[in-house]
């Protein structure tokens, strides 16, 4: 059976969230023409589940330098769409609540909008989405039943249908995200977004092709992602000091599985 074009996303990765606008602006209706698959770290319980179906998920653990950089790419990506970045601060998060919350909502016809909401939440105000208030009130903002999305974490139901996506994200040899599947063409990464783009749409991909925001919706970044243990960069506004110690003091779960 042919397949839909899909996508793996993550509400925690930054480079998905910038592959996804650059989608939108390309493709208003991306919604609706890829099949949405979410892909995250897994809390004890879903790693369990995964386990007694042979699966993983295929995260490598990023070196200190690393993330570093990614600091840095993340804050030159978001200028050049015009994105304010305001980079959180995750500690202990829980994944689930957030991507079972979407699968909830996408059950209840409005995952595009609780997508939008989780992610201007995340990447332009910093928020925390592993919080169940802060879960609930996004839901509700995007017209949906707060209670039912904060409590699908804890859905049965729900929690094998979040299973069943990372299993196929383990069959399929998901590494990281974004990862966008046509046919038998793959793509990883922000920087294939373009060559997606154009197998999708069955138009050419011209040399250089990078889109960037229009000059009415152009918002400078004014957040700077560089880290405060390079020496010739300034730190990152809103930081907690008692994080700045953290060898990850930006994103203080592991690292690996960005794209």
């Amino acid at each position: 059976m042919k397949r839909n074009p899909r996508v793996f996303f993550s509400f925690r990765s930054p480079f998905s969230w910038m592959a996804m606008e650059r989608l939108q602006r390309a493709i208003p209706d991306v919604h609706q023409r890829l099949e949405f698959i979410p892909y995250w770290e897994p809390d004890a319980r879903t790693r369990e589940a995964l386990q007694q179906r042979d699966a993983e998920i295929r995260y490598a653990p990023m070196s200190k330098a690393k993330h570093l950089y990614i600091l840095q790419d993340t804050k030159r990506l978001a200028a050049e769409l015009g994105l304010r970045i305001v980079w959180p601060v995750d500690v202990n998060p829980w994944w689930e609540i957030s991507h079972l919350g979407w699968l909830q909502a996408r059950r209840m016809g409005a995952g595009s909008a609780f997508y939008k909401a989780v992610t201007e939440a995340r990447w332009l105000r910093g928020e925390n989405i592993s919080a169940p208030d802060v879960i609930r009130r996004l839901a509700e903002s995007a017209g949906l039943d707060g209670n039912a999305i904060v409590q699908a974490a804890e859905d049965p139901e729900i929690r094998a249908e979040g299973v069943e996506a990372l299993v196929e994200a383990y069959q399929d040899d998901i590494f990281g995200v974004p990862y966008f599947r046509i046919g038998g063409h793959r793509f990883w990464g922000f920087d294939r977004v373009d060559r997606f783009i154009a197998e999708l749409t069955g138009k050419p991909r011209s040399n250089g092709d990078h889109p960037v925001a229009s000059p009415e919706t152009h918002r400078p970044a004014s957040v700077s992602a560089n880290s405060t243990h390079c020496a010739d960069a300034p730190a990152l506004a809103n930081i907690p000091a008692e994080m700045e110690t953290e060898i990850g003091p930006y994103d203080n779960d592991t690292a690996g599985g960005c794209g």
